[in-house]
């Protein structure tokens, strides 16, 4: 059992240690429960690695798209190539055979 004369050295120990405390306890604070937390700094940092990731997906995309628009505008034979296969149009007394591989 804790008797008074413990709980008084305690007390007194930590008296004499509040800067030491305080200190703690703000370091604490600051890394758990703030905004500014170390949890939230790191779950930003993955959050912007993804976005990282999805720009530059999006930029390859906007490249090859570009392109592909340039040759379609530019060239009546890539026009006329990429209709005949996006949309599967054909000239008049042609037929058009579709083959589907499997895997």
């Amino acid at each position: 059992m804790i008797n008074s004369e413990q709980i008084k050295k305690v007390f007194k120990y930590l008296i004499k240690r509040k800067y030491i405390l305080t200190l703690g306890f703000f370091v604490l604070w600051l890394g758990l429960f703030d905004k500014n937390s170390i949890i939230t700094n790191i779950q930003n940092r993955n959050k912007l690695n993804k976005l990282k990731q999805e720009k530059e997906f999006w930029i390859d995309k906007i490249t090859k798209d570009s392109t592909s628009l340039y040759e379609l505008k530019t060239d009546d034979k890539n026009l006329e190539k990429y209709a005949r296969q996006q949309y599967l149009m054909h000239k008049p007394n042609e037929e058009v055979f579709l083959t589907i591989e499997e895997n």
